[in-house]
C-alpha cells in the first residue's frame, strides 16, 4: 500500500475512534415496523407502504420526506442521539443498493420496514421481522470480514439492539379478509407470535447481540384509523387493545421467564408503550396534547379516511396532535417516548430502563 493510502487509512481510523468514543454503544441495530423504519421501504419496488411523499417530514431539516411515517423525526433517530451518534443508522436497502455492505455499517444498521409482522404471511410486500433478521446475518458476516471474528464479536455485544414490532400483527388479526381471526383464538394467536419471535430473538442473540430494548404494542384501537373503520362512536376498540394488552403479558413473560435464564449474558429493556401512551390519552393536556384522536394529516372521518397524501391539508398545531396519520405518531410522541424508556422507572420500562441497559457491563 502507498503511503497516501496508508495516511487515508489511518484518518478513517481515527475518525471512527473518535466517533467511538463520543457513542455510549459502538453501534445501534434497529429491527421493526413503519415507527422505526428510516427510508428501508423506500427501495422496495413493489411496495404501497411508503412514506417519502409531502406532507411526511413536514418538520424534518429542509422539509424533507425521507420515508419516515412521520412528521420529522421517528424513535429510532431519538434513540441514536441519546446514545451520542452523529446521525441515525442508514437503511440496509439503501446500503444494498449501493452495492457495498461493508460500508457505513460500523455503527450500526436499521432494518426496519413500514407493514413488517413477526409473521411473515402479516407482512406483505414489506421486510417481514424474519427477512430482517436473515439480512442482520449478512451484516454480521460482514462485520466478521472486516474486523475478524473476535472483535466482531466484541463490537456487537457492545452494542444495543432495538426491535419494534407487533403492531401489524394485531392489526391483520382484525381485518375483514383476514383467516386469522377463523384460524385462532386470541390466545392460540398470542402462543403463535411469542413462539415465532423467540426464535428470532434467539436467532439475533446466537449472531452476537446481548443488549436489546425491546419496545411492546402500544394501544392499537385507539388509532385514528381503528377509531374510525371499526367503531361508530369514534371510542377506541377495545378488542384490538385486548389483544394488544395479551400480547404485552406474553413478552414480558418471554422475556423474563424464557430467555434470561437461558441465554448466557443476555440483558433487556422491556418499554412499555401501551402503558405510557395510556397516560396521554387519559389526560391530554397534561402531556401539551390538544388533540389524541384525529389524526393531524388526512381526511374524512377523524382525518383517517383518507391518508396523509399530498392532496389532503395537515395541522399546523403538530405538537398538540398525538397522531401524525392513520396509525402512526407524531414527531413529538416519539421523542416523549424514548425520553421516558431511556430513563424512566419501573412502570414505564422494566426491569431497567436503556441508560442503565447500556451502562451495563457485558
Amino acid at each position: 500500500m502507498s503511503s497516501t493510502l496508508w495516511r487515508v487509512a489511518l484518518i478513517i481510523v481515527a475518525l471512527y475512534v473518535d466517533a467511538q468514543n463520543a457513542q455510549l454503544v459502538p453501534a445501534l441495530f434497529i429491527f421493526g415496523d413503519s415507527l422505526v423504519d428510516v427510508g428501508n421501504n423506500n427501495h422496495i419496488r413493489l411496495s404501497l407502504i411508503k412514506a417519502n411523499f409531502p406532507h411526511n417530514g413536514v418538520d424534518y431539516p429542509d422539509g424533507k420526506a425521507t420515508g419516515r411515517f412521520n412528521n420529522g423525526l421517528n424513535s429510532a433517530d431519538f434513540l441514536a442521539q441519546k446514545l451520542g451518534f452523529a446521525g441515525s443508522p442508514p437503511a440496509y436497502l439503501f446500503l444494498e443498493g449501493r452495492g457495498n455492505i461493508s460500508s457505513s455499517i460500523l455503527n450500526g444498521v436499521n432494518f426496519a420496514s413500514g407493514g413488517a409482522g413477526i409473521l411473515d404471511e402479516n407482512s406483505g410486500g414489506s421486510l417481514s421481522m424474519n427477512k430482517q433478521v436473515e439480512y442482520y446475518a449478512t451484516v454480521h458476516g460482514n462485520l466478521v470480514a472486516q474486523l475478524g471474528s473476535a472483535e466482531a464479536q466484541k463490537l456487537v455485544a457492545k452494542s444495543l439492539f432495538m426491535v419494534v414490532i407487533g403492531s401489524n400483527d394485531m392489526f391483520s388479526y382484525f381485518e375483514s379478509n383476514s383467516k386469522l381471526k377463523a384460524k385462532y383464538t386470541p390466545q392460540q394467536y398470542i402462543d403463535l407470535l411469542i413462539s415465532t419471535f423467540k426464535v428470532q430473538l434467539q436467532r439475533i442473540y446466537n449472531l452476537g447481540a446481548r443488549r436489546i430494548v425491546s419496545v411492546g404494542v402500544g394501544a392499537v384501537g385507539c388509532c385514528p384509523s381503528q377509531r374510525s373503520k371499526m367503531n361508530k362512536t369514534g371510542d377506541c376498540v377495545e378488542e384490538e387493545n385486548n389483544l394488544a394488552r395479551s400480547f404485552n403479558t406474553a413478552l414480558k413473560s418471554l422475556l423474563a421467564s424464557q430467555l434470561t435464564p437461558n441465554l448466557q449474558g443476555f440483558r433487556y429493556a422491556l418499554c412499555n408503550t401501551y402503558g405510557v401512551a395510556s397516560k396521554y390519552f387519559q389526560n391530554p393536556s397534561v402531556y401539551g396534547f390538544k388533540d389524541v384522536m384525529n389524526a393531524c394529516c388526512g381526511a374524512g372521518k377523524l382525518n383517517a379516511r383518507i391518508a396523509c397524501l399530498p392532496v389532503v391539508k395537515y395541522c399546523s398545531n403538530r405538537r398538540e396532535y398525538l397522531f401524525w396519520d392513520l396509525y402512526h405518531p407524531t414527531q413529538i410522541v416519539a421523542q416523549m417516548l424514548v425520553d421516558t424508556f431511556y430513563e424512566g422507572s419501573a412502570d414505564h420500562v422494566s426491569p431497567i430502563n436503556v441508560k442503565q441497559l447500556v451502562s451495563t457491563s457485558i
